[in-house]
């Protein structure tokens, strides 16, 4: 459905590009997670598929077209589920999804049929009288989703959805989100949680100062990487530890009591090494490694650096 082509953009005055040649294509049925650190790009991605900035290098395309001819033609093919609240917090749950059909342009049997369809959605039935602000924070990204899925859109921009909720609400946010792809729509997620991205993302795409690392499925990407060992041991100083490590492999993280280690060797191989310099294992794991092993690896910072 969406296909970007060689993007890039520089905000005035700027030292550096925020975005340079990016390419990329989410289709429908599918979720694309988009990863990042803070500066990465994401957010200005994400303005430009929410028409709130000009495109200056390279093309958007939406089934065949210019990203502004059909935003031109009909804005609501795609929507936007922001970080912040997306609604006005004086008004009740029924009285913001009516304002927001309005908005739209929603004709009065549609409106009455959508804001249904999305109150069930997104289980907020028995709030429809309450006033937005009153809210906890899991039902607050819950009206953000059902505003944004109003007007039936095509591609849906998800912004940090998950931000500060509870892991139920997280939980249910993250099943509507992949019903609503099994349904047909084009999903792009952006998200700080790892675990989410391999939780509900078809595809990922992981964004770094404004280039592109790498773009592919998860077993596609994972694959392309030595396997990783996590392991605890002591009876060795730190120092001699991560130098005994680092002949067989990268060291990927040694922040806490257990170390990542990308393999060159054999685990085996390595396990003798640590015996043989008398250090005690309490405990190894090995195997493929996981999608912030992944970024760690590719960016060597910390996710929200």
């Amino acid at each position: 459905m969406l296909s970007i082509e060689h993007l890039g953009y520089r905000y005035p005055r700027a030292d550096t590009a925020a975005l340079d040649d990016v390419s990329l294509t989410a289709q429908r049925g599918h979720v694309l997670g988009l990863l990042g650190p803070n500066g990465a790009g994401k957010t200005t991605l994400i303005s430009h598929l929410a028409g709130l900035l000009p495109v200056q290098q390279g093309q958007i395309m939406v089934d065949g077209q210019p990203l502004a001819t059909v935003r031109s033609a009909t804005p609501t093919r795609i929507a936007v589920a922001p970080q912040e609240y997306a609604f006005y917090p004086m008004l009740t749950v029924a009285e913001n999804l009516a304002c927001f059909s309005a908005a739209g342009r929603l004709t009065a049997a549609k409106r009455d049929e959508r804001i249904a369809a999305c109150l069930a959605v997104a289980q907020l039935e028995r709030y429809q009288g309450t006033r937005a602000e009153k809210l906890s924070g899991g039902l607050k990204r819950r009206l953000n989703l059902a505003i944004a899925l109003l007007p039936e859109p095509e591609l849906v921009l998800f912004d940090e959805p998950t931000v500060g909720v509870d892991p139920q609400s997280r939980a249910f946010i993250l099943e509507a989100i992949k019903s609503l792809a099994r349904h047909g729509a084009a999903v792009i997620y952006t998200s700080h949680y790892m675990d989410e991205i391999e939780a509900i993302a078809d595809q990922v795409v992981i964004l770094d100062r404004g280039r592109m690392l790498c773009a592919g499925s998860l077993d596609e990407l994972l694959a392309q990487h030595e396997p990783v060992m996590v392991l605890a041991a002591d009876g060795i100083a730190r120092d001699a530890l991560l130098a005994l490590l680092a002949k067989h492999g990268t060291v990927l993280d040694s922040s806490g009591q257990r170390v990542s280690l990308r393999l060159k060797s054999r685990p085996a191989e390595v396990l003798a090494a640590l015996d043989n310099a008398s250090a005690t294992v309490h405990s190894a794991q090995f195997g493929r490694g996981n999608l912030e092993q992944l970024f760690m690896s590719l960016t060597q910072r910390s996710l929200r650096d």
